[in-house]
């Protein structure tokens, strides 16, 4: 996992619901922690593009609802600067379910665009990914 260049603005919170853009089997999920967030005490944590997160599933199959599961955020409605310069903000929220803490991403196929900083953090979903912006 590599830092990313651009400033990424943290935009979904803790309790934010957001859906799966996989073939994972979970529809919809709600943000429980921030992996790797530093925060001052007290405050709520908060995730941005290409964020680790932990989940619980709220819509999906039934073997997959009530689970928690690791996610990485792959789009976020809040704009964030690169560091060329350019502004970037997708029209929805989307996530992707992990089979474990390296990265690996439990679909197979992605739904929709995956923000660059996400291919360049973590390779194995940019083995998958098919359209990157």
């Amino acid at each position: 996992m590599k830092a990313s260049k651009a400033r990424i603005t943290k935009g979904l919170q803790k309790d934010s619901k957001l859906p799966i853009c996989d073939n994972s089997g979970a529809k919809m999920i709600k943000i429980i922690s921030v992996k790797r967030s530093k925060t001052v005490k007290g405050r709520t944590p908060s995730a941005g593009v290409g964020d680790m997160i932990t989940a619980s599933v709220i819509k999906g199959r039934p073997d997959m609802r009530k689970q928690v599961v690791f996610a990485i955020i792959v789009r976020q409605k809040r704009e964030y600067r690169r560091a060329n310069g350019v502004r970037i903000k997708f029209e929805d929220n989307a996530a992707i379910v992990l089979k474990d803490e390296k990265g690996n991403p439990k679909g197979t196929i992605f739904k929709g665009p995956i923000a660059k900083e996400v291919t360049e953090k973590w390779p194995a979903v940019a083995k998958i990914a098919n359209m990157v912006v």
